[in-house]
């Protein structure tokens, strides 16, 4: 398997997104009620978040050891 590098930012943004799929999921199975207005702050939080991980760690790559 190839290796690649990681990058903290998908993982930030899958796991809003992940978080906001379950979320809907359990609203649509009955275990609980879901506001419909909740997915838009959760996944564009998620995403400025994920952003501005990416964008630091790009920083800290580019800047490189010592």
């Amino acid at each position: 398997m190839l290796r690649h590098e990681f990058q903290p930012g998908r993982l930030v943004a899958g796991l809003a997104l992940t978080v906001a799929g379950v979320l809907y999921a359990g609203d649509a199975g009955g275990l609980w009620h879901t506001p419909w207005f909740t997915a838009i702050p959760l996944v564009v939080g998620g995403l400025c978040l994920a952003g501005a991980v990416g964008v630091v760690c790009r920083g800290i790559r580019r800047r490189g050891p010592g």
